[in-house]
């Protein structure tokens, strides 16, 4: 039995969780609610600097974002910032950690350790989570495109067939009959997976500490907080977008209730847990679609772009890398100038020079049809530039400094009487696993 496990339910707004229970049956919510103290964190004022990728970050190093200044996902990989998986192994405690966002891997004996799909850091070099990493690489970065290789396909099916001892195997297998035509119970689908790898890791390798981050809540609320039936909102998603009788945040909900619930079986059994969000989401307040890049390689090359990689990351963004610091300039040159041809907005109006690489997001927000054709001073640079990209999602969800921690009873004398920053989660969880 673990001494310590740290779910990380990224951005799951608590406050709507509450009235959720309040309606709907969700024991294991309902009993961490009532059993579990609680504090609120906050975060950066600054909007552009409330990203997970950026809080987390102050959650494994105990700093701001002023301090630890990792601002674009993946950008751990890059830094040699201690973090609190190396400083619990240190102690003589064995650590595991299953998709952190933005973590480097720095353990000498992990349990185990499986990167997130966007940062380029290894896993803990076993057979299994290499596979395991590469398929989460895969299918997450091709989500846009509906696009599982045949690899994944074979990696997900061994992760179901190894997980089957487990109860929650039945409900990973009713998630994915209910998953056609209802896209975001496929980022169910995958956290259920992620959660039965981790009962499976948990139960062979018997970490001292274990962390685990869960998307799915994020990715809901990002793309249909609009749909919840307790929202207050007048904004609400076209009906070819999701169907208006069904609630995703309450589907994600009740996924979440049954992982919460094996969690909270072993915290009975005398295992510490903290639940944490990071920070959490809010309704958006107007109408923004998200589209990314189908083939970010065949488009730069169709574009006459010299580049040495590019690798992509979350949702719209791509980081672009070249032999020199011209041809990075030449590149930035030419993904400004691109824009829309019938409304004349920019395509790529946020794009990072890092000297010899670019950190590029796809910012055009309207509707994109097929015919869509996108210009620069030349004239039409890329026809039909509606077939290079794939929608992603109608924008529901904002971000918000404020996240939301619960401590098992056995942590109660570890509850700050008032919110503290979201750095401080780092402090806990080392005090926590002692």
């Amino acid at each position: 039995m673990p001494k310590l496990i740290h779910v990380q339910l990224n951005e799951v707004n608590f406050d709507v969780v509450k009235q959720y229970v309040e309606r709907y049956p969700l024991p294991a919510f309902k009993q961490l609610l009532s059993r579990f103290s609680s504090f609120e964190t906050y975060s950066e004022d600054r909007y552009e600097q409330l990203e997970p990728w950026i809080q987390w970050v102050s959650a494994h190093t105990g700093l701001t974002y002023a301090e630890h200044r990792v601002f674009r996902l993946g950008d751990i990989a890059s830094t040699s910032l201690p973090q609190i998986f190396e400083l619990l192994e240190s102690r003589g405690l064995r650590v595991g950690a299953l998709s952190p966002i933005n973590a480097r891997n720095e353990l000498k004996h992990p349990a185990y350790f499986v990167p997130d799909p966007w940062t380029q850091t290894r896993s803990d070099g076993s057979a299994f989570s290499e596979r395991f990493t590469r398929m989460l690489r895969q299918t997450v970065n091709d989500n846009s495109t509906q696009r599982i290789s045949a690899r994944s396909v074979a990696t997900l099916c061994e992760a179901a067939l190894r997980s089957l001892r487990f109860p929650g195997s039945g409900c990973l297998f009713s998630l994915i009959a209910r998953s056609p035509g209802r896209p975001w119970i496929k980022a169910l689908v995958l956290d259920q997976l992620i959660h039965l790898v981790h009962l499976m890791l948990l139960n062979r390798t018997r970490p001292d500490v274990s962390f685990v981050f869960l998307n799915a809540g994020a990715h809901i609320q990002h793309h249909y907080f609009f749909n919840s039936k307790l929202s207050h909102k007048a904004m609400r998603n076209p009906q070819w977008y999701v169907h208006p009788d069904v609630d995703p945040v309450h589907d994600m909900l009740k996924a979440y209730d049954r992982m919460l619930a094996d969690y909270l079986a072993m915290e009975a059994q005398g295992c510490r847990v903290i639940v944490a969000t990071g920070l959490t989401q809010v309704p958006y307040e107007r109408v923004k679609f998200y589209y990314r890049l189908k083939d970010h390689a065949a488009f730069l090359s169709r574009l006459g772009i010299r580049f040495s990689n590019v690798l992509p990351r979350m949702t719209r963004d791509f980081e672009v890398t070249f032999q020199d610091a011209e041809a990075a300039q030449e590149c930035k040159r030419r993904l400004q100038s691109l824009r829309m041809q019938r409304d004349g907005q920019g395509l790529f109006n946020e794009i990072e020079d890092r000297g010899e690489s670019l950190f590029v997001t796809l910012t055009y927000p309207a509707e994109i049809s097929e015919k869509d054709a996108a210009i620069d001073d030349g004239g039409v640079a890329v026809p039909y530039f509606g077939r290079q990209v794939a929608f992603v999602a109608i924008k529901n969800g904002m971000h918000s400094g404020k996240g939301f921690v619960f401590l098992s009873p056995g942590l109660a004398g570890k509850v700050p009487a008032e919110p503290m920053h979201v750095a401080s989660l780092f402090r806990l969880t080392l005090d926590a696993a002692s």
